[in-house]
């Protein structure tokens, strides 16, 4: 199997599934930059994921999303964070992709429930999608969602049982099984 160059690795997966946390750690321990993409459009429109909603509906945070997603769709040496729902951009998805190694981060229905729950942020950062309660729409979601993540991922890892160390050495690990890095780091 010939070595593919990979230029970015990009997480997905539901909220509370780690992908920020295990992203910082992946970008520190190869010396690429690291994006969280919510925050991201936080910073660039100057509003919350929650005011872009109230203002304009979930489908104004979607086209500033959209947009950043085509912003990163050829920027290398980076380990990219995406919004749960980033993956219904299906044509930002694959350009991101090229050239990516795209990593689903899962979880549990609960283990999601219960880490959102101990998340402050999670009022004020992470409003409803549906407007339903909290486990209900967690399990709308992900059915709609997992084949999505399923689509577009290159390998899925299961969060629940692993530390955010732990998971970012078994993306490293597959990683190093695609290419070959330099001592310095380069590919």
């Amino acid at each position: 199997m010939a070595k593919n160059r990979v230029r970015r690795i990009v997480l997905i997966g539901f909220r509370a599934t780690g992908k920020t946390t295990v992203g910082r750690i992946l970008a520190r321990k190869l010396g690429w930059n690291f994006v969280d993409l919510d925050d991201y459009v936080e910073e660039k429109t100057g509003k919350s994921i929650r005011e872009l909603v109230e203002e304009g509906g979930w489908e104004a945070f979607r086209k500033k999303e959209r947009e950043a997603l085509r912003e990163f769709s050829h920027r290398e040496r980076i380990v990219l964070a995406l919004g749960g729902g980033a993956v219904r951009h299906r044509e930002e998805m694959e350009s991101l992709r090229d050239g990516a190694l795209v990593v689903w981060l899962c979880a549990r229905p609960e283990t999601i429930l219960r880490r959102l729950s101990a998340d402050p942020r999670t009022q004020t950062q992470r409003p409803s999608l549906t407007g339903r309660p909290p486990e209900e729409e967690v399990l709308e979601l992900l059915r709609e969602r997992e084949p999505l993540y399923r689509h577009f991922a290159d390998l899925g890892l299961s969060t629940d049982a692993l530390s955010p160390e732990e998971t970012a050495q078994k993306i490293l690990e597959e990683l190093k099984s695609r290419i070959t890095l330099e001592p310095n780091g380069k590919n």
